[in-house]
């Protein structure tokens, strides 16, 4: 049964993409951010090959097709940012400091822990780019001789933890703002936590598409710089 289901070339696809179905559909059900259908989709797709006995790498050979759709849809994002183009110029400043403040925090948040847990070089540079879009922290984590799998692995539990406790963090810190709370979104949880944004409203979301942006560039540089201290 399982070589007959991992013979098929898609298999891998269409597994992800009916995880991510049932993981929408029990969202709309519930209506908790727990039940973000990213996280629900990764159990389901787990629980799956291992009810199956599929190998990993079966199944990631008919999956990687998805990642191709990858990086059009980050750059689909722009339709949002482009709708709310005049608050980008009247918050520009705003905007731009948000965005550095939190690639630092990220930056030095990661290099404090990588210090209290003593890890190597090769390990800190991995959690580097983890809160920034996959497309762009693959190649930084790969530039900088990271392990670009735990990378992505960092990046879907930083966007997955960011979505979940997004409106909790914004509601106990009084954070009412709908431009902080976008570039809040952005700047730490990629464009999983944005897809949270764009439910909180759409200037929310246009600004997280914006952080987006911005936050990869940046931590491209910033990166650079904090890979020498370990």
């Amino acid at each position: 049964m399982s070589s007959t289901i991992s013979d098929f070339l898609f298999f891998g696809a269409v597994i992800s993409i009916l995880g991510y179905e049932l993981g929408v559909r029990i969202k709309k059900r519930f209506r908790l951010a727990i039940f973000n259908p990213l996280l629900i989709s990764i159990l389901a797709v787990m629980a799956f090959l291992s009810a199956f006995q599929i190998d990993y790498e079966a199944y990631n050979g008919s999956a990687k097709y998805i990642s191709y759709l990858l990086t059009p849809a980050t750059v689909c994002l722009a339709v949002p940012l482009y709708r709310q183009l005049e608050l980008l110029k009247k918050h520009s400043k705003a905007i731009l400091a948000g965005t550095l403040t939190g690639v630092l925090t990220t930056m030095v948040t990661v290099l404090l822990l990588a210090l209290i847990f003593n890890l190597n070089h090769q390990q800190y540079v991995t959690f580097l780019p983890k809160s920034i879009t996959t497309a762009i922290a693959m190649g930084i984590s790969e530039e900088m001789k990271g392990f670009v799998t735990i990378t992505v692995a960092s990046i879907i539990i930083t966007g997955i933890l960011g979505s979940i406790i997004a409106e909790t963090v914004c509601r106990v810190f009084k954070i009412t703002d709908p431009v902080a709370i976008g570039i809040a979104i952005g700047s730490s949880s990629h464009a999983v936590g944005t897809t949270k944004a764009m439910e909180m409203g759409e200037i929310e979301g246009a600004m997280s598409s914006l952080a987006i942006a911005t936050s990869g560039l940046c931590t491209v540089v910033f990166a650079s710089i904090f890979s020498n201290f370990i």
